[in-house]
């Protein structure tokens, strides 16, 4: 799919600010439904919602026949996707909303060394270092963490984000792969499906039918879900990932109010200090050169 280049760089990180403020809106809902249905159901009846929304999406906008490579990269992203979000969301059941998002900002640096890896992209010593300071800035969170009364499990939801972040950094490559074989709509829908699917092969053991009460949350959560994705897809079409990956940070603030409003939780000191130094060295590390566009066609 050959991206547009008339269109302003502006408008595509625009469009996915957007689409982290409707997912950070969304993981308030998800967080209250992992805690009243446990992660796997919570996931399993947002995500075959999902799935009927951005099919009718699809279906309306033209429904073109798939791909065998965007079929491969759909099938990729979404089982990535999968365990990704079963890890996050079982994470953010423990620990505040603000600590979760701050520890998931690993993820643009470390996105850029698997853009290395993967689209031979050049590596020097500005993302190792930044490397260095950003696992500086988990530390301190960490460490802030084992000083909170957050209960037993809050280390044990903390480590399951932070691999969460590490799947999400694989996501972005993906993401941005994705979106030059296929159109915004099919990414959303095929990607739910391909997620739905994999949950489902464990319903018979695991699925419960949700009380009447969270069926509207859920409804909620798979519409912010589905608009954020196919938002996301669409910015990520038209921009470069390391350039679009800032975005991610306004996350941090959608977390602190919603998590104080809905939750009751406080910031901790330790969370701001580790998120500005996690934050900074991102920043830092994306001070180079793009990606020739070249390269990822090619790749995709």
């Amino acid at each position: 799919m050959t991206i547009p280049r008339h269109l302003s760089p502006a408008l595509a990180l625009g469009v996915a600010a957007g689409g982290i403020g409707l997912f950070s809106v969304m993981d308030a809902f998800m967080k209250s439904l992992v805690i009243a249905l446990g992660v796997y159901n919570a996931l399993l009846w947002r995500t075959m919602l999902s799935t009927v929304i951005g099919g009718i999406a699809w279906r309306v906008g033209g429904g073109r026949r798939i791909g065998r490579r965007a079929l491969g990269l759909h099938v990729a992203r979404g089982t990535i996707t999968t365990a990704m979000a079963l890890l996050f969301f079982w994470g953010l059941a423990r620990v505040p909303m603000a600590q979760a998002i701050a520890l998931t900002y690993i993820a643009p640096l470390l996105a850029l060394l698997l853009g290395a890896w993967l689209l031979g992209e050049r590596v020097g010593a500005r993302v190792v270092g930044a490397s260095i300071v950003a696992l500086g800035g988990v530390a301190v969170i960490l460490a802030g963490q084992t000083r909170m009364a957050l209960g037993p499990e809050a280390l044990a939801g903390a480590g399951a984000i932070l691999v969460s972040a590490v799947l999400y950094a694989a996501n972005l490559i993906v993401a941005r792969l994705q979106s030059q074989a296929a159109a915004p709509r099919e990414i959303a829908f095929v990607q739910w499906a391909v997620t739905a699917t994999l949950l489902l092969c464990a319903a018979p053991w695991l699925a419960v039918t949700p009380p009447p009460d969270a069926w509207w949350k859920i409804a909620v959560a798979a519409a912010l879900a589905s608009g954020s994705l196919f938002l996301l897809g669409w910015a990520y079409a038209h921009a470069e990932a390391g350039f679009l990956a800032t975005t991610e940070y306004t996350s941090f603030v959608y977390a602190a109010v919603l998590g104080w409003l809905f939750f009751g939780e406080m910031v901790a000191p330790t969370t701001l200090v580790g998120a500005g130094v996690i934050v900074a060295a991102c920043l830092y590390a994306a001070r180079r050169r793009t990606v020739p566009q070249g390269a990822l066609e090619g790749a995709a």
